[in-house]
Protein backbone atom coordinates (compact mmCIF):
# COMPACT_ATOMS: atom_id res chain seq x y z
CA UNK A 1 0.00 0.00 0.00
CA UNK A 2 1.36 3.18 -0.98
CA UNK A 3 1.94 6.18 2.02
CA UNK A 4 -1.06 8.38 1.78
CA UNK A 5 -1.02 12.14 1.61
CA UNK A 6 -1.66 14.00 5.04
CA UNK A 7 -4.41 16.91 4.74
CA UNK A 8 -6.43 18.71 7.80
CA UNK A 9 -10.06 19.11 7.80
CA UNK A 10 -10.53 22.20 9.77
CA UNK A 11 -13.90 23.44 11.41
CA UNK A 12 -15.07 27.15 12.07
CA UNK A 13 -15.32 26.92 15.57
CA UNK A 14 -11.40 25.97 15.09
CA UNK A 15 -10.93 22.28 15.65
CA UNK A 16 -8.51 20.15 13.46
CA UNK A 17 -8.96 16.69 12.17
CA UNK A 18 -5.60 15.08 10.57
CA UNK A 19 -6.26 12.60 7.72
CA UNK A 20 -5.43 10.85 5.46
CA UNK A 21 -6.06 11.04 1.63
CA UNK A 22 -7.92 8.61 -0.91
CA UNK A 23 -9.73 11.03 -3.49
CA UNK A 24 -8.50 13.98 -5.18
CA UNK A 25 -6.01 15.78 -3.63
CA UNK A 26 -7.18 19.93 -3.35
CA UNK A 27 -8.13 21.57 -0.87
CA UNK A 28 -11.99 22.15 -0.98
CA UNK A 29 -14.49 23.84 1.67
CA UNK A 30 -18.55 23.70 2.56
CA UNK A 31 -20.86 22.97 5.13
CA UNK A 32 -19.77 20.24 7.00
CA UNK A 33 -23.11 17.55 7.55
CA UNK A 34 -22.99 13.99 8.77
CA UNK A 35 -24.93 11.55 7.64
CA UNK A 36 -25.71 7.44 9.45
CA UNK A 37 -26.10 5.04 6.24
CA UNK A 38 -24.33 2.49 6.82
CA UNK A 39 -24.71 1.26 3.16
CA UNK A 40 -25.66 3.37 -0.28
CA UNK A 41 -22.36 5.39 -0.27
CA UNK A 42 -22.94 5.66 -4.30
CA UNK A 43 -26.29 7.22 -4.31
CA UNK A 44 -25.96 9.44 -1.24
CA UNK A 45 -22.73 11.15 -3.09
CA UNK A 46 -24.58 11.44 -6.50
CA UNK A 47 -27.42 13.08 -4.57
CA UNK A 48 -27.69 17.03 -5.88
CA UNK A 49 -29.18 17.40 -2.70
CA UNK A 50 -25.62 17.22 -1.13
CA UNK A 51 -24.45 20.04 -3.40
CA UNK A 52 -21.92 22.08 -1.50
CA UNK A 53 -21.57 20.24 1.50
CA UNK A 54 -18.43 18.45 3.21
CA UNK A 55 -20.14 14.53 3.86
CA UNK A 56 -18.89 13.19 6.99
CA UNK A 57 -20.29 8.87 7.52
CA UNK A 58 -20.42 8.52 10.39
CA UNK A 59 -20.43 4.35 9.59
CA UNK A 60 -16.61 3.43 9.94
CA UNK A 61 -16.00 1.54 7.29
CA UNK A 62 -16.25 3.16 3.35
CA UNK A 63 -15.39 1.83 -0.09
CA UNK A 64 -15.68 -2.05 0.38
CA UNK A 65 -18.28 -2.87 -2.47
CA UNK A 66 -16.42 -0.24 -4.72
CA UNK A 67 -18.73 1.86 -7.41
CA UNK A 68 -20.83 0.61 -10.17
CA UNK A 69 -20.92 0.72 -13.50
CA UNK A 70 -22.09 4.35 -15.29
CA UNK A 71 -25.15 3.38 -17.02
CA UNK A 72 -27.70 4.87 -18.55
CA UNK A 73 -31.56 3.95 -19.43
CA UNK A 74 -34.81 6.15 -20.54
CA UNK A 75 -31.84 8.94 -20.25
CA UNK A 76 -31.28 8.82 -17.29
CA UNK A 77 -28.46 6.65 -14.76
CA UNK A 78 -29.03 3.01 -13.91
CA UNK A 79 -27.36 2.68 -10.49
CA UNK A 80 -26.90 6.51 -9.41
CA UNK A 81 -28.86 9.23 -8.47
CA UNK A 82 -27.44 11.99 -10.99
CA UNK A 83 -25.11 12.50 -13.08
CA UNK A 84 -22.01 13.53 -11.15
CA UNK A 85 -20.75 13.49 -7.29
CA UNK A 86 -22.41 16.07 -5.94
CA UNK A 87 -20.73 16.26 -2.50
CA UNK A 88 -17.34 18.54 -2.07
CA UNK A 89 -15.24 16.48 0.17
CA UNK A 90 -15.85 13.19 2.25
CA UNK A 91 -14.86 12.12 5.56
CA UNK A 92 -14.92 8.96 6.52
CA UNK A 93 -13.21 6.57 9.90
CA UNK A 94 -11.36 3.44 7.56
CA UNK A 95 -11.44 3.32 4.04
CA UNK A 96 -11.52 0.13 2.13
CA UNK A 97 -9.00 -0.03 -0.64
CA UNK A 98 -9.94 -3.73 -1.45
CA UNK A 99 -13.46 -3.95 -2.62
CA UNK A 100 -16.05 -6.16 -3.53
CA UNK A 101 -19.04 -6.51 -5.50
CA UNK A 102 -20.77 -8.05 -8.75
CA UNK A 103 -21.69 -4.98 -9.91
CA UNK A 104 -18.35 -2.46 -9.19
CA UNK A 105 -16.26 -1.26 -12.03
CA UNK A 106 -13.92 0.68 -9.55
CA UNK A 107 -12.48 1.72 -6.40
CA UNK A 108 -14.32 4.58 -4.56
CA UNK A 109 -11.19 6.33 -4.28
CA UNK A 110 -10.97 5.89 -8.12
CA UNK A 111 -14.33 7.61 -8.66
CA UNK A 112 -13.69 10.65 -6.07
CA UNK A 113 -10.40 11.44 -8.48
CA UNK A 114 -12.20 11.46 -11.30
CA UNK A 115 -14.82 13.82 -9.99
CA UNK A 116 -11.91 15.86 -8.28
CA UNK A 117 -13.40 15.25 -4.85
CA UNK A 118 -11.09 14.96 -1.58
CA UNK A 119 -11.52 12.12 0.55
CA UNK A 120 -9.78 12.02 3.95
CA UNK A 121 -9.74 8.84 6.21
CA UNK A 122 -8.23 7.81 9.26
CA UNK A 123 -10.44 10.34 10.85
CA UNK A 124 -12.11 10.31 14.23
CA UNK A 125 -15.78 10.38 13.24
CA UNK A 126 -17.54 9.91 16.21
CA UNK A 127 -16.01 12.88 18.00
CA UNK A 128 -16.28 14.79 14.66
CA UNK A 129 -20.06 13.75 14.63
CA UNK A 130 -20.17 14.43 18.14
CA UNK A 131 -18.99 18.02 18.10
CA UNK A 132 -21.87 18.45 14.69
CA UNK A 133 -24.58 16.89 16.71
CA UNK A 134 -23.93 19.94 20.03
CA UNK A 135 -23.12 22.83 17.62
CA UNK A 136 -24.81 22.10 14.45
CA UNK A 137 -23.31 22.11 10.97
CA UNK A 138 -20.24 24.14 10.31
CA UNK A 139 -18.21 25.66 7.85
CA UNK A 140 -15.67 23.49 7.50
CA UNK A 141 -12.16 22.90 4.88
CA UNK A 142 -10.24 20.16 3.72
CA UNK A 143 -6.68 21.51 3.32
CA UNK A 144 -3.73 20.10 1.89
CA UNK A 145 0.01 21.28 2.36
CA UNK A 146 0.57 24.66 0.07
CA UNK A 147 -3.03 24.65 -1.01
CA UNK A 148 -5.21 26.97 1.28
CA UNK A 149 -8.43 27.71 1.09
CA UNK A 150 -10.96 29.93 2.44
CA UNK A 151 -14.46 28.84 4.39
CA UNK A 152 -17.45 29.06 2.14
CA UNK A 153 -21.25 28.76 3.42
CA UNK A 154 -23.43 27.43 0.35
CA UNK A 155 -26.24 28.59 1.94
CA UNK A 156 -25.88 31.75 0.91
CA UNK A 157 -25.87 30.64 -2.41
CA UNK A 158 -28.67 29.48 -5.24
CA UNK A 159 -27.40 25.77 -4.88
CA UNK A 160 -30.63 24.59 -6.68
CA UNK A 161 -29.39 26.92 -9.95
CA UNK A 162 -26.52 25.03 -9.92
CA UNK A 163 -27.71 21.58 -9.85
CA UNK A 164 -30.71 21.81 -11.54
CA UNK A 165 -31.11 20.72 -15.41
CA UNK A 166 -30.71 23.59 -18.32
CA UNK A 167 -32.72 22.42 -21.07
CA UNK A 168 -36.52 20.59 -20.54
CA UNK A 169 -36.27 16.62 -21.39
CA UNK A 170 -38.42 13.79 -21.74
CA UNK A 171 -38.12 10.17 -20.13
CA UNK A 172 -40.38 7.72 -20.43
CA UNK A 173 -43.33 7.15 -22.71
CA UNK A 174 -46.34 6.27 -20.80
CA UNK A 175 -50.06 7.67 -20.72
CA UNK A 176 -49.61 10.23 -17.74
CA UNK A 177 -48.11 13.35 -18.54
CA UNK A 178 -46.13 14.46 -15.71
CA UNK A 179 -44.12 17.76 -15.48
CA UNK A 180 -41.19 17.37 -13.06
CA UNK A 181 -39.97 20.75 -11.38
CA UNK A 182 -35.85 19.60 -11.64
CA UNK A 183 -34.55 21.33 -8.32
CA UNK A 184 -31.95 18.51 -8.02
CA UNK A 185 -34.10 15.83 -9.17
CA UNK A 186 -32.78 12.19 -7.76
CA UNK A 187 -32.98 9.77 -10.44
CA UNK A 188 -35.08 7.44 -8.84
CA UNK A 189 -37.44 9.80 -8.41
CA UNK A 190 -37.81 9.41 -12.47
CA UNK A 191 -37.62 5.97 -12.51
CA UNK A 192 -40.38 5.34 -9.93
CA UNK A 193 -42.62 7.59 -12.45
CA UNK A 194 -41.80 6.30 -15.58
CA UNK A 195 -42.30 2.46 -13.71
CA UNK A 196 -45.66 3.89 -12.93
CA UNK A 197 -46.76 4.20 -16.86
CA UNK A 198 -46.00 8.26 -16.59
CA UNK A 199 -43.98 10.29 -19.00
CA UNK A 200 -42.15 12.52 -17.32
CA UNK A 201 -41.42 15.97 -19.12
CA UNK A 202 -38.11 17.67 -16.60
CA UNK A 203 -38.37 21.52 -16.52
CA UNK A 204 -35.59 23.55 -15.16
CA UNK A 205 -36.02 24.62 -11.96
CA UNK A 206 -37.15 28.66 -13.03
CA UNK A 207 -39.02 27.38 -15.91
CA UNK A 208 -42.65 29.12 -16.31
CA UNK A 209 -44.59 25.51 -16.50
CA UNK A 210 -47.83 26.93 -15.61
CA UNK A 211 -48.94 27.03 -19.12
CA UNK A 212 -47.94 23.74 -20.38
CA UNK A 213 -49.82 20.70 -20.60
CA UNK A 214 -49.88 17.89 -17.79
CA UNK A 215 -51.29 15.29 -15.68
CA UNK A 216 -49.90 16.53 -12.53
CA UNK A 217 -47.01 18.00 -11.56
CA UNK A 218 -43.98 16.81 -9.03
CA UNK A 219 -41.96 19.21 -7.09
CA UNK A 220 -37.97 17.17 -6.26
CA UNK A 221 -35.48 17.24 -3.66
CA UNK A 222 -32.74 19.44 -3.73
CA UNK A 223 -29.85 21.27 -1.78
CA UNK A 224 -29.98 24.61 0.23
CA UNK A 225 -31.92 27.19 1.04
CA UNK A 226 -35.63 27.16 0.27
CA UNK A 227 -35.68 31.05 0.36
CA UNK A 228 -33.67 31.15 -2.43
CA UNK A 229 -35.95 29.80 -5.15
CA UNK A 230 -38.70 32.37 -5.24
CA UNK A 231 -38.95 31.91 -8.59
CA UNK A 232 -40.61 28.55 -8.45
CA UNK A 233 -42.41 29.23 -5.58
CA UNK A 234 -44.31 32.11 -7.83
CA UNK A 235 -44.98 29.46 -10.40
CA UNK A 236 -46.28 27.01 -7.83
CA UNK A 237 -48.42 30.12 -6.43
CA UNK A 238 -50.28 30.26 -9.97
CA UNK A 239 -51.22 26.17 -9.77
CA UNK A 240 -52.73 26.24 -6.44
CA UNK A 241 -55.86 27.35 -8.05
CA UNK A 242 -56.49 24.60 -9.94
CA UNK A 243 -56.54 20.98 -8.97
CA UNK A 244 -54.28 18.81 -11.24
CA UNK A 245 -52.64 16.81 -9.01
CA UNK A 246 -49.50 17.63 -7.50
CA UNK A 247 -46.58 15.99 -5.41
CA UNK A 248 -43.78 17.14 -3.97
CA UNK A 249 -40.53 15.51 -2.32
CA UNK A 250 -37.49 16.98 0.33
CA UNK A 251 -37.12 20.50 -1.07
CA UNK A 252 -40.60 19.87 -2.89
CA UNK A 253 -42.17 19.88 0.80
CA UNK A 254 -40.93 23.44 1.58
CA UNK A 255 -41.49 25.14 -1.87
CA UNK A 256 -44.99 24.16 -1.60
CA UNK A 257 -45.69 25.01 1.84
CA UNK A 258 -43.79 28.37 1.04
CA UNK A 259 -46.62 28.79 -2.12
CA UNK A 260 -49.04 27.75 0.69
CA UNK A 261 -48.01 31.03 2.54
CA UNK A 262 -45.98 29.23 5.43
CA UNK A 263 -42.20 29.66 6.78
CA UNK A 264 -39.01 28.01 6.56
CA UNK A 265 -36.20 27.24 8.66
CA UNK A 266 -32.70 25.90 8.97
CA UNK A 267 -32.37 22.84 11.26
CA UNK A 268 -29.58 22.35 14.20
CA UNK A 269 -27.80 19.53 11.89
CA UNK A 270 -30.53 18.05 9.26
CA UNK A 271 -31.94 15.04 8.58
CA UNK A 272 -29.71 12.58 6.85
CA UNK A 273 -29.73 8.96 7.28
CA UNK A 274 -31.79 5.77 6.70
CA UNK A 275 -33.65 5.78 9.54
CA UNK A 276 -36.01 8.38 10.51
CA UNK A 277 -39.08 7.19 11.87
CA UNK A 278 -42.12 9.42 11.01
CA UNK A 279 -45.74 9.32 12.17
CA UNK A 280 -48.61 9.39 9.60
CA UNK A 281 -51.09 12.22 10.98
CA UNK A 282 -53.71 11.18 12.78
CA UNK A 283 -53.02 7.64 12.97
CA UNK A 284 -50.20 5.37 15.32
CA UNK A 285 -48.65 4.37 11.49
CA UNK A 286 -45.22 4.53 12.31
CA UNK A 287 -43.02 4.48 8.79
CA UNK A 288 -38.93 4.13 8.49
CA UNK A 289 -38.03 6.45 5.56
CA UNK A 290 -34.54 7.96 4.31
CA UNK A 291 -33.97 11.43 4.18
CA UNK A 292 -31.44 14.44 3.38
CA UNK A 293 -32.56 17.78 4.30
CA UNK A 294 -31.16 20.56 6.01
CA UNK A 295 -34.35 22.63 6.11
CA UNK A 296 -37.94 22.13 7.27
CA UNK A 297 -41.44 23.76 7.29
CA UNK A 298 -42.63 25.69 10.14
CA UNK A 299 -46.36 23.84 10.06
CA UNK A 300 -47.78 26.78 12.60
CA UNK A 301 -47.46 28.64 9.92
CA UNK A 302 -49.62 27.12 7.23
CA UNK A 303 -53.13 28.58 6.22
CA UNK A 304 -56.20 27.16 7.35
CA UNK A 305 -56.92 25.00 3.79
CA UNK A 306 -53.52 22.96 4.73
CA UNK A 307 -52.42 20.65 7.38
CA UNK A 308 -49.52 18.47 8.35
CA UNK A 309 -49.46 14.96 6.39
CA UNK A 310 -45.93 13.37 9.08
CA UNK A 311 -44.71 14.17 11.52
CA UNK A 312 -40.84 13.46 12.65
CA UNK A 313 -41.17 10.73 15.63
CA UNK A 314 -37.67 11.87 16.63
CA UNK A 315 -37.63 15.72 17.31
CA UNK A 316 -41.66 16.55 16.02
CA UNK A 317 -40.60 18.70 12.80
CA UNK A 318 -42.78 18.57 9.99
CA UNK A 319 -42.16 15.85 7.26
CA UNK A 320 -45.12 16.64 4.81
CA UNK A 321 -48.06 18.56 3.94
CA UNK A 322 -51.69 17.93 2.11
CA UNK A 323 -54.06 20.17 1.07
CA UNK A 324 -57.35 19.50 2.80
CA UNK A 325 -59.66 19.32 -0.54
CA UNK A 326 -57.31 19.09 -3.62
CA UNK A 327 -55.40 16.71 -4.69
CA UNK A 328 -52.17 18.67 -3.78
CA UNK A 329 -49.37 16.79 -1.27
CA UNK A 330 -45.49 16.49 -0.39
CA UNK A 331 -43.11 15.21 1.91
CA UNK A 332 -39.90 15.97 3.41
CA UNK A 333 -38.37 12.52 3.58
CA UNK A 334 -37.64 10.52 -0.13
CA UNK A 335 -40.41 7.96 -0.61
CA UNK A 336 -38.25 6.62 -3.53
CA UNK A 337 -35.60 5.61 -1.07
CA UNK A 338 -31.63 4.70 -2.78
CA UNK A 339 -30.61 4.51 -0.94
CA UNK A 340 -32.53 3.63 2.02
CA UNK A 341 -35.82 1.58 2.96
CA UNK A 342 -38.44 1.59 0.34
CA UNK A 343 -41.47 1.68 3.53
CA UNK A 344 -43.34 4.73 1.70
CA UNK A 345 -42.81 4.15 -1.94
CA UNK A 346 -46.78 3.74 -1.92
CA UNK A 347 -47.21 7.36 -1.95
CA UNK A 348 -46.22 7.49 -5.92
CA UNK A 349 -48.99 4.96 -6.61
CA UNK A 350 -51.23 7.55 -4.54
CA UNK A 351 -50.01 10.19 -6.58
CA UNK A 352 -51.00 8.81 -9.94
CA UNK A 353 -54.57 7.62 -8.43
CA UNK A 354 -55.20 10.83 -7.73
CA UNK A 355 -54.02 11.80 -11.43
CA UNK A 356 -56.38 8.92 -13.04
CA UNK A 357 -59.43 9.79 -10.67
CA UNK A 358 -58.70 13.73 -12.36
CA UNK A 359 -58.92 12.60 -15.65
CA UNK A 360 -62.10 10.21 -15.31
CA UNK A 361 -63.64 13.15 -13.64
CA UNK A 362 -62.46 15.05 -16.63
CA UNK A 363 -64.26 13.37 -18.73
CA UNK A 364 -67.49 12.10 -16.73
Amino acid sequence: MLEATKAKLILEDGTVFEGKSFGYEKSAAGEVVFYTGMTGYPESLTDPSYSGQILVSSYPMIGNYGVPKDETEDGISRFFESEKVHITGLIISDYSFEFSHWNAEKSLGEWLKENQVPGLYDIDTRALTKILREKGSLKGKIEFSGDPVEFYDPNLENLVARVSCREISTHGNGQHKIVLVDCGVKHNIIRCLISRDSTVVRVPWDHDFTGMEYDGIFLTNGPGDPAMCGVTVGHIRKILDDDKPLMGICLGNQLLARAAGADTFKLKYGHRSHNQPVILTGTDRCFITPQNHGYAVAPETLGDEWEALFVNANDGTNEGIRHKTKPFFSTQFHPEATSGPVDTEYLFDDFIASIVEHKSRQLG
